[in-house]
């Protein structure tokens, strides 16, 4: 027998393929998303409008700045947050391993001694 396509148990390793379907949740992530990225847009615009404002002598756009500047870092964080939600959900990236759960006979032993058996004596 020649390679290691024929034999009692040959067949595919894969699973079967996922049915492409409509997903709401993904809609409503890309809606998040292209939200967040206008919103983000058109505060950059204004902060950088308040911005010259405050340059020609406003002493209240600098505040507006501010604000609009804190707006433009919070907008920019969500929508990156929502991608890293959407890209987890198309199955793109996946989350970090699960930590094992401590048992009982781990948590009752004592502490290794950093050296050794050999240095403990």
């Amino acid at each position: 027998m020649a390679g290691g396509a024929g034999g009692k148990r040959a067949g595919s390793r894969r699973g079967p393929r996922r049915r492409a379907g409509f997903q709401p949740a993904l809609l409503l992530l890309s809606l998040g998303i292209t939200a967040c990225i206008v919103a983000w847009g058109y505060l950059v615009y204004a902060a950088i409008d308040f911005g010259s404002t405050a340059r020609g002598g406003d002493d209240d756009a600098w505040w507006f700045l501010g604000v609009a500047s804190v707006g433009a870092v919070a907008c920019l964080f969500v929508g990156l947050m929502l991608v890293a939600r959407l890209l987890r959900r198309l199955g793109i990236t996946r989350g970090p391993a699960p930590r094992p759960a401590p048992t009982e006979e781990a948590a009752s032993e004592a502490p290794r001694p950093v050296g050794g058996r050999r240095a403990a004596r």
